[in-house]
């Protein structure tokens, strides 16, 4: 008989390509991922993991059992999903996926409401790129993803899954302040044309607000000049407020920004939607609606 949780466990190190991260995703240490996958290896009598370079990699027949292990996490899901329907409230554990502004502007105060208002779910947060989103929802790594899109790069719609709008996340223009723009601004209101010609501090290629700013230039005939590229909006802001450059940022999670920077309006003004993402045969849990009602009704107003 094979235990459904070394099978989840091999499903996690399949998703995720590594022990360690199968671990941060499960909520489990990497020694405890490690020892599951051991007991299957003697409980299958087949090797499962092998050494490759510094990392590991998926046998053939782990790949074969890591696919059936997916077909029998839905099946659970489908059961845990109809006894918390009969039950009519959020219980048992979700696992909500979410980038990491989201992560820290929105999802503290969503998680203490579901603590406080339904003790009997077991929320976990998952930090998780937004690129990667969808699929670790489709894979059912996640219960539920919080991600978001920019009008050049809208969200994929993949069968199976739904999702609901959460609310805008309005981004300003961030300058050293005695930066000309703000001069400029004190005059008029920003507009996309007056942008280029600026150092840029930004993010790693990849990410869709790196991708949504280079797109936005080259659309006015200018080759954006990315001086500072760093993943961490609060080390962007910091380049900023050294009078390195200049830097476009969502206010969700941005908090205060220090003395020296000023946040400027541009005119279109750009604008990511979030948005909840969940399994279509996942839809009648409670503790879906319940987390995508709290998720809308406790967007900050700040944002817009």
């Amino acid at each position: 008989m094979l235990d459904l949780a070394r099978l989840r466990a091999l499903h996690a190190v399949s998703v995720h390509g590594s022990v360690s991260a199968a671990a941060t995703a499960l909520g489990y240490t990497p020694s405890a991922v490690s020892q599951q996958i051991a007991k299957l290896e003697r409980e299958t009598r087949t090797t499962l993991l092998e050494r490759q370079g510094r990392g590991i990699a998926l046998t053939d027949a782990a790949r074969h059992l890591a696919a059936t292990a997916q077909q029998l996490l839905a099946i659970v899901e489908e059961a845990e999903t109809t006894l918390e329907e009969r039950r009519g409230q959020p219980m048992g554990r979700l696992v909500i996926g979410a980038f990491a502004s989201a992560a820290r502007g929105l999802m503290p105060v969503v998680l203490a409401a579901l603590m406080a208002e339904h003790p009997s779910l077991d929320a976990r947060l998952l930090e998780v790129d937004p690129h990667l989103s969808v699929d670790l929802v489709a894979q059912g790594v996640i219960d539920l993803a919080v991600a978001h899109d920019w009008d050049i790069a809208p969200l994929p719609a993949p069968e199976g899954q739904e999702r609901a709008v959460i609310g805008d996340d309005l981004c300003d223009l961030l300058v050293p302040a005695g930066h000309p723009l703000a001069e400029r601004a004190a005059r008029r209101t920003l507009r996309r044309e007056d942008l280029p010609g600026q150092r840029w501090i930004c993010q790693p290629p990849g990410s869709v607000c790196h991708d949504w700013l280079v797109r936005t230039l080259r659309a006015s005939g200018h080759e954006p000049d990315l001086a500072y590229q760093a993943a961490e909006n609060h080390t962007q802001i910091a380049l900023v407020a050294a009078g390195l450059g200049v830097a476009l940022m969502p206010r969700l999670g941005r908090g205060p920004l220090p003395d020296g920077v000023l946040a400027l309006p541009l005119e279109p003004v750009p604008v990511r939607r979030l948005y909840a993402l969940w399994r279509t045969g996942a839809a009648r849990r409670p503790a879906i609606t319940e987390t995508v009602r709290l998720l809308g009704g406790l967007w900050p107003r700040r944002m817009v």
